[in-house]
């Protein structure tokens, strides 16, 4: 008897957190929005990671300014229990932010030191694209795209910057380290240590460089053809991030009625993975002007036409399903883990990463 009263309020206490999530959800995608947005249109989008609107700042105002922040290292990993990455995360925030009429311009926070090479690709394409004008298929409407001014943090170097630099505007902190335009791949060479321990490998492969930057070889073994196609690959990568820079700050130059900073005439002298503060960065037009967030937001507001806006963010929302479903995982999928906070970055072998050098070693 007392177990079934326990299982009875358990069930009853799971179905009350369900029906105040439901209302909760009416109250944020439904009446809330028109309420606060004057009943502007706001498409919803069913797929994708699940986001609730958050105020950061009350200034009285219809209008929006939406902050995105990213912080740490730039991963495709998987992040969270519903299997969605960071990637994922940021394209639904400025999806939302697009849907959303209200919203005049976007706050890129940036705190990072890069990552993976395709995951800030991505990134940096999202932002490039939530920029352009659109043409509504149905209708034949243009519709305008939405300025992003980024504040850069204390860190935003390497795939820091290779996301902040299609950004109309750049505000970085005197002190931002910033920067280090470059592209590292990393791996490890352990041969040394095998054969001191009596260990030989075997190796049985199809092609000659099928067993590429292996770390069971000796140096002797390694072909001078795969340094070649190794540093080749990491050209073409560095050739890549270069030009995204050149690009974006152009264009930015151009699109602000050469209001801002342009790059220097010999700016190429300086994007050998070096790292600049913000200052540095300023003169030599890696960045627009310095200031803190609210010059950024300052900034925001200029550039979308608005005298004032409230501030708005985009967070997960988790509910108790995800809760339950963590007793159908094994034991594998929700392993604990301590944080000492040392913990740094873990180089996958064989990943091109825009990742600064300072935090490497």
């Amino acid at each position: 008897m007392i177990a079934s009263i326990i299982l009875s309020l358990l069930l009853a206490f799971c179905v009350l957190i369900i029906f105040a999530q439901f209302i909760s959800r009416a109250l944020s995608n439904g009446l809330n929005p028109g309420l606060r947005s004057g009943f502007g249109s706001m498409s919803s989008r069913e797929v994708g990671p699940r986001l609730e609107e958050c105020l950061l700042e009350d200034n009285g105002s219809r209008r929006k300014i939406a902050v995105i922040t990213v912080d740490g290292i730039i991963t495709g990993q998987q992040a969270d229990p519903e299997g969605y990455n960071m990637v994922d995360v940021i394209k639904a925030q400025f999806e939302r932010a697009r849907d959303d009429d209200r919203v005049k311009a976007v706050i890129l926070k940036v705190d990072s030191p890069g990552g993976e090479v395709l995951a800030s690709d991505e990134i940096s394409k999202i932002v490039r694209d939530f920029q352009k004008d659109e043409t509504n298929a149905a209708t034949q409407e243009i519709i305008r795209g939405k300025p992003v001014v980024c504040s850069m943090g204390s860190l935003a170097a390497s795939g820091g910057y290779y996301i902040s630099v299609p950004c109309r505007w750049i505000v970085a902190n005197e002190l931002t380290i910033t920067g280090s335009i470059g592209v590292i791949m990393h791996t490890w060479n352990y041969r040394g240590l095998m054969d001191k321990v009596g260990l030989m490998p075997v190796t049985y492969k199809s092609g000659k460089f099928k067993d590429m930057l292996s770390g069971d070889r000796s140096t002797n073994e390694i072909p001078v053809e795969e340094h070649a196609m190794v540093q080749k690959l990491i050209d073409e990568t560095y050739s890549r991030f270069t030009n995204v820079v050149c690009t974006g700050r152009s264009q930015a130059y151009q699109y602000n009625n050469k209001e801002g900073q342009r790059l220097a005439d010999d700016w190429t002298n300086y994007v050998d993975g070096r790292v600049w503060s913000g200052i540095e960065a300023q003169k030599r037009g890696f960045v627009d002007e310095l200031g803190d967030f609210d010059k950024a937001v300052e900034r925001a507001r200029k550039l979308g036409h608005i005298s004032s806006a409230n501030l708005v963010e985009y967070r997960e929302r988790h509910d108790i399903g995800e809760f339950l479903r963590l007793f159908g995982q094994n034991s594998a999928a929700h392993n604990l883990k301590l944080d000492f906070g040392l913990e740094g970055p873990r180089l996958e072998p064989g990943q091109l990463y825009f990742l600064s050098s300072t935090v490497v070693n």
